[in-house]
């Protein structure tokens, strides 16, 4: 059996949405248990409403929670929240394999760096999302928030993590990595993104294609893109804004009159293909690359499916030997430049 922590408590909807989502992938997978932490009263309050197989879910009760307003370092030292509480029981107990949170992001790449610690020879951890792609799977973003200010070992250590997760996760043998820029010629980008190309067209193990642009995350071919957390993080939010801008409006579109209502009962399964297939969250949330065991960093606003998903990624990847793999992907790469 494999023991997943859950921080009940992180994200808008919990404890409902975390409970659902959780239970939830327990019907799926047979050889998972979950392991809540929280509020024990609110949690039990939750798992009233369902059924479930009981001797598959342990409670760690914890009194407090952490806000979204405390800063990470704040975050750390309150030991008795929810998802420090999970931190701990995951770097001191060997049967925890993973940790799924909604909860505060800072908080928890500072857990996750400080209490549970990085895999030896990672510089920095970094958050790696999927993103739908044109050709039916997902692109790897990395990073896309966990480091605003990177120097190219870090980039190319991005690549390795992320190639890492694509082997383990997707089962692509060869990850091409793409390294995210204003354009596609070497000579483009600032001192940053010169320097690091010049690093990843030399990595072992590395199958560099050289830069892409934004649309490419989506519409190109690569498996990995990888970028520094503040220009991640733009791409990301702005990949998002646009699926949802593009999807009300077909709502608004189909629903304005009659003849369009009438049209929608002919396309109306297209459209729900349409839908999954840009879906987001059936990747399950952002995995925080580097740490010595899984963590998977969903949306606060994370809705029960996307928790499910989440804790069905974080069984797979778990099993799939991704910390192993992130190892021997660093030790094919070898130094990298100077510090």
């Amino acid at each position: 059996m494999i023991k997943i922590l859950v921080d009940a408590m992180g994200g808008d909807y919990a404890p409902a949405a975390t409970v659902e989502g959780a239970l939830g992938a327990l019907e799926k997978d047979k050889d998972v248990k979950i392991v809540f932490t929280g509020r024990k009263d609110e949690i039990e309050r939750e798992l009233k409403k369902r059924e479930y197989d009981d001797w598959r879910v342990e409670i760690v009760d914890c009194p407090d929670v952490i806000d979204n307003n405390e800063t990470p370092t704040e975050a750390i030292r309150r030991r008795d929240t929810s998802l420090m509480t999970a931190f701990h029981l995951l770097k001191n107990e060997d049967e925890m394999c993973a940790l799924v949170t909604a909860g505060s992001t800072g908080a928890t790449i500072a857990g996750g760096q400080i209490v549970l610690g990085r895999i030896k020879g990672v510089k920095r951890a970094a958050l790696c999302p999927g993103i739908p792609n044109s050709r039916g799977g997902m692109t790897l973003l990395c990073d896309c928030g966990a480091n605003t200010e990177c120097k190219p070992q870090m980039l190319c250590q991005f690549a390795a993590l992320a190639s890492a997760y694509a082997k383990v996760g997707f089962g692509i043998e060869n990850p091409k990595v793409g390294l995210l820029n204003n354009g596609t010629e070497e000579h483009k980008g600032d001192d940053l993104r010169r320097e690091t190309y010049a690093l990843l067209k030399g990595a072992k193990g590395i199958e560099f294609i050289g830069n892409v642009e934004g649309r490419d995350i989506m519409l190109g071919e690569c498996d990995v893109v990888v970028a520094d957390g503040f220009t991640g993080n733009i791409a990301l939010k702005s990949i998002e804004g646009c699926g949802k801008l593009v999807l009300n409006t077909l709502k608004t579109e189909l629903s304005a009159t009659f003849k369009s209502k009438l049209g929608y009962l002919f396309i109306k399964n297209s459209i729900k293909n349409m839908r999954e297939k840009l879906d987001f969250d059936k990747a399950g949330g952002a995995l925080l690359l580097g740490l010595k065991k899984v963590v998977v960093k969903t949306h606060g606003s994370s809705k029960p499916q996307t928790v499910a998903n989440s804790v069905l990624n974080a069984a797979k990847i778990y099993r799939g030997g991704l910390i192993e793999e992130v190892e021997k992907q660093l030790a094919e790469m070898g130094a990298i430049g100077e510090e």
